[in-house]
């Protein structure tokens, strides 16, 4: 039997057939686990690179005024780009674009530049433009001959009404459109709506494949707000604040003018305002609405509260006379009265003169729990319910931390922080015989299926309707009489009764009062038949009326406000004039 004999050139063969072999098994090996056991995987694999998904922006809903005025609206909006690889003279397209960019032209033309040596293939020029700018672009790019820009359709947010309660109903964030301030925070998950989506199969390029799936979940619009307001009431009181605000030097200030039997709050001016529309104004400080943020010691304002409680409780009438020495010593302070009064006065004297000693002693008589039992159910010391998000509760302690000057501090005003808007409501509660009523801002939400949410607010009765005409009267002389603190809230066409208040501010740093004060006038008009409650507050006011009056009181820098803004919205009602 002859033996084979292998030779170097077999055993070569031999090897490259091994190699093949196992390369082919492999190879084999490799196209069962794509085709059989992991098949699943990489088809899904392969379509999901095949799918693009593209979100769409839910249409945010409107804002309203009470008559059905736009406040805060969603228009079709534009964002300028630029694709630097198309630019044929990126220093003519900076030019042209920088007056229509926030951006220099130093920046858009680095941008365009550095862009098209990077190959990157897109680059911002302007966001949330209205058609009238992207307009104004094209004409103007056409003149130039510069291609390479395009426009990416964008929803713009805008306040048709300008500064007109910009403080009420905020702002949204300017990239994705969702509520950060006022109104539109508060209401933000009614307002904004729901996202949908795009889902096509689109080829290496980006292209949509015709025969290709697609699948469309549409996006759901938001809901609309009708607020309270009454755009031109809250523009006469804007207007009306800012010139007080100019004329006595003040920091700021705020406005409310309420419905007194419905809680409706028809205007919340805040000073320094704003223009929504232009964001190079907004500021933490500006976009402050100060009617429900701001929390001040009331001073006089509040002596009606402490005067009702006493009369509802029947420790005192009206005609009750008070013994009225010039200074009075409670614990180691001492309180006086403002000028000269008479040793004793009637209860509605001290009201029509603000005395401070006298209203003291009326808290004494009433006592430290029962005027604690009214303050609360005036609203103070608690929120008052606003549908606004910033809103403090102000500051009332519990009799259990009273000293033994706390019953007659708070009688005055002070040791005791409320809102313009609470302290409103208590004169809206005399207004309206004696019930409180949950001030609100919105009327109802109308959502995108047509479903309407009505506003019912709270009510409560604090005191009998007998003790609020009472009060009327009282503070009618307060107004009305030639000798009250408020005689300059007098208007012409209409009677009404309030009440002055000045403190002086605490200056935290310092530990004490300063000579800043807070002024303020709250009233009621007209008197017989309430239908509003203003309530007018400077921050700082100073300075000195033609006739002498020191404007940093409340008698003679916010009475004669509150007398504008009262009759303006009381014609505005519709309201017959009831002054003969």
């Amino acid at each position: 039997m002859n033996a084979h004999i292998w030779k170097r050139g077999d055993l070569r063969l031999l090897l490259v057939g091994l190699i093949l072999v196992l390369a082919w098994g492999g190879i084999g090996y490799r196209l069962f686990g794509l085709q059989g056991a992991q098949a699943v995987t990489y088809a899904e694999y392969g379509f999901g690179q095949r799918i693009k998904e593209r979100s769409i922006t839910a249409l945010r809903g409107t804002i309203y005024d009470r008559d059905g005025v736009e406040l805060a609206m969603t228009i079709n909006g534009y964002n300028v780009v630029v694709d630097p690889m198309l630019l044929e003279d990126p220093a003519r397209a900076a030019l042209v674009l920088a007056p229509f960019s926030p951006k220099s032209y130093e920046d858009l033309l680095t941008e365009f530049v550095e862009g098209r040596e990077s190959g990157r293939r897109y680059a911002e020029v302007a966001m949330r433009v209205d058609a009238g700018v992207r307009d104004a672009i094209k004409a103007a790019l056409n003149d130039a001959g510069v291609v390479g820009v395009f426009y990416q359709d964008q929803p713009l947010r805008v306040y048709p009404a300008g500064s007109v309660a910009a403080q009420v109903i905020g702002l949204t964030r300017f990239d994705d459109n969702s509520g950060i301030e006022g109104l539109e925070r508060t209401f933000n998950s009614e307002l904004e709506g729901r996202a949908g989506t795009i889902i096509m199969e689109v080829d290496p390029t980006g292209r949509a494949i015709p025969q290709g799936e697609i699948r469309i979940e549409p996006a759901v619009a938001g809901g609309d707000i009708v607020t309270t307001i009454d755009r031109e009431i809250q523009f006469a009181a804007e207007q009306a604040l800012r010139r007080a605000v100019l004329l006595t030097n003040a920091i700021g200030g705020s406005i409310v003018v309420l419905l007194a039997d419905t809680g409706e709050i028809l205007a919340m001016a805040s000073w320094p305002g704003l223009d929504l529309n232009n964001r190079s104004e907004v500021a933490p400080a500006v976009l402050r609405n100060r009617s429900v943020a701001d929390v001040y010691e009331p001073g006089s304002t509040l002596k009606a509260i402490t005067i009702a409680a006493a009369i509802e409780e029947g420790v005192v009438t009206s005609k009750t006379l008070i013994d009225t020495p010039s200074a009075v010593t409670v614990g180691e302070f001492e309180y006086e009265d403002h000028g000269s009064n008479p040793e004793q006065m009637t209860v509605e004297d001290i009201l029509l003169r603000s005395s401070n000693v006298g209203t003291i002693e009326i808290q004494k008589r009433l006592g430290n729990e029962l005027h604690y039992k009214y303050l609360t159910a005036f609203g103070l010391g608690q929120p008052s319910g606003i549908d606004v998000a910033s809103e403090q509760h102000g500051t009332l302690d519990p009799t259990a931390i009273w000293t033994q000057t706390s019953g007659s501090s708070i009688a005055i005003g002070y040791a005791v922080g409320a809102t313009s808007l609470q302290m409103a409501a208590v004169y809206a509660t005399i207004a309206n015989d004696g019930i409180w009523t949950e001030p609100y801002l919105v009327r109802r939400i109308i959502r995108p299926d047509g479903r309407t949410i009505e506003t019912y607010p709270r009510s409560r009765r604090v005191i009998s309707s007998a003790t609020a005409s009472e009060m009327r009267r009282l503070l009618g002389r307060v107004v009305e009489s030639d000798g009250g603190t408020g005689r300059r809230a007098r208007m012409s066409d209409y009677t009404s009764g309030g009440k002055t208040g000045t403190t002086q501010k605490f200056d935290v740093e310092a530990g004490a009062y300063s000579d800043d004060t807070i002024a303020s006038f709250i009233g009621i008009a007209p008197l017989d038949d309430p239908r509003i409650v203003v309530i007018v507050v400077l921050d700082s006011p100073t300075g000195f009326h033609p006739d002498g009056a020191d404007l940093s009181l409340g008698g003679a820098s916010a009475a004669p406000v509150f007398a504008e803004v009262a009759q303006n919205a009381l014609h505005q009602l519709g309201v017959a004039p009831d002054r003969d």
